[in-house]
């Protein structure tokens, strides 16, 4: 049976939920996680998610993400890569991290219950798991999830990291600091309903859909995630580099920016061609691309003429860490110049 098509449309909100592949752990310990938050905040920057909840346990993850430009695939291509990439370098492995295809249940982020629903399951899975006892904890001594966060300061939390609308459909007006309170009021409640068989059905029959469906609203959002769907299934395959429309429009926003870039830094494509491989334009070049795109280091490399994929690399290192000099100040022209439409 082929495999179902992602639905993926500017503003789309998923519940997203992957496993270790044959069910190992993908998190060994505290490094592990924190690399994995490093790259989930990456990908938020690269593709402008708008990250609602996450928990790490042990085998797996859960997040609930908000795709302003429609571009879940995408992100999730470069999230999982990332983070098993950075797993088997530290680990000594190679090979598969993740078991076969991530979750991507469709949620109507417009109805707070249905949002809501979702957040919180996430946020009490360490209940679920037995890993927090509510009767002896409280569930903001986990670290390894959003709702801590949702507890601190706007200032303590990570930038990435988007409160407004949990705490909204939590019933919390502000965040502020009665907001956090009525949050956390509402979600160690939930804890303990969680913790208790007798008080844990009603909830477990709100989870259910999240588990077993495909996407989670009223009958109304099924009906727009089919016509969205219709339009994907009929519109013409375009082929590319990357393969499919979507890389292709990723790419056509891209060659926008470099002769936009180009423009800006008074050079002709022949100019960039004709630089040498690792010269500094190039590097501050690279380094935007890979510091705000999906696209692959082999298409960075290629397209402006750098040679080796390590030269990408080598970009990253150099002009992030730079302090002062020609890199610094083209790493400030560089960033100054908006990438239109990438995701």
């Amino acid at each position: 049976m082929p495999r179902a098509l992602r639905i993926e449309y500017p503003g789309a909100v998923y519940h997203v939920m992957s496993r270790g592949n044959h069910g190992d752990l993908i998190f060994r310990d505290e490094s592990d996680r924190e690399a994995f938050l490093k790259c989930l905040g990456q990908a938020a920057e690269k593709t402008g998610w708008l990250i609602h909840a996450y928990v790490l346990m042990g085998n797996h993850y859960h997040l609930l993400l908000e795709t302003p430009r429609g571009n879940l695939v995408a992100g999730m291509k470069w999230l999982q890569g990332a983070y098993t990439q950075r797993f088997n370098s530290r680990h000594k492995l190679c090979g598969h991290l993740l078991q076969g295809r991530y979750k991507a249940l469709n949620v109507d982020g417009n109805d707070k219950s249905y949002f809501e629903t979702v957040a919180t399951y996430i946020h009490l899975n360490p209940v679920r798991a037995r890993i927090v006892l509510p009767d002896h904890q409280r569930l903001s001594t986990f670290r390894w999830s959003s709702y801590p966060h949702y507890l601190a300061r706007p200032a303590k939390r990570p930038v990435w990291l988007s409160v407004e609308k949990t705490l909204a459909s939590a019933g919390a007006k502000r965040d502020d600091a009665s907001g956090r309170r009525s949050y956390e009021a509402f979600i160690e409640g939930r804890a303990l309903e969680c913790g208790s068989k007798r008080s844990r059905e009603p909830l477990e029959q709100a989870w259910r859909k999240i588990r077993r469906g495909w996407y989670l609203g009223e009958s109304s959002f099924k009906d727009r995630l089919l016509d969205v769907l219709g339009q994907k299934k009929t519109r013409p395959k375009t082929s590319s580099v990357g393969g499919g429309a979507v890389e292709s429009e990723r790419e056509a926003a891209v060659e926008a920016w470099i002769v936009d870039a180009l423009k800006a830094l008074k050079l002709s494509e022949e100019d960039l061609s004709r630089l040498a491989k690792g010269a500094d334009t190039k590097l501050a070049l690279a380094w935007r691309l890979r510091r705000e795109t999906t696209l692959s280091r082999e298409w960075i490399a290629q397209r402006l003429h750098m040679g080796h994929v390590t030269r990408v690399t080598q970009a990253w290192r150099e002009v992030e860490g730079a302090k002062q000099g020609a890199l610094l100040k083209l790493r400030r022209q560089v960033k100054s110049i908006g990438i239109k439409g990438e995701g």
